[in-house]
């Protein structure tokens, strides 16, 4: 069995995709088992490197576990289509591409 997530991309770049994508799942801090009250306090500089790094774990997790709640987001990799989909709520999706 193979692990981890292939991809041709620069890992920086889809780093930033992902990070983007995951700020926009509101209770995504919930991921860390944070409070709402400790994240509000935080400044956005703050909120952006722990996403950043949020980003970082879900990437590598994915490689184990294909699909990933994150607060009350869902992200899926789906490596048939060589992308990373972060369903933010029930409206909104977004697409990292792999390749």
């Amino acid at each position: 069995m193979e692990m981890g997530v292939k991809h041709a991309r620069e890992y920086s770049d889809i780093l930033s995709d992902l990070t983007e994508a995951l700020v926009s799942i509101e209770d995504g801090y919930l991921f860390f088992e944070m409070e709402t009250e400790d994240w509000e306090q935080l400044e956005q500089p703050q909120r952006l490197e722990l996403m950043e790094a949020l980003a970082d774990d879900v990437f590598y997790a994915l490689g184990e576990d294909p699909v990933l709640h994150v607060g009350g987001g869902i992200v899926t990799y789906r490596p048939k289509h060589h992308i990373i989909e972060v369903s933010v709520d029930q409206k909104e999706s977004r697409i990292i591409r792999l390749i």
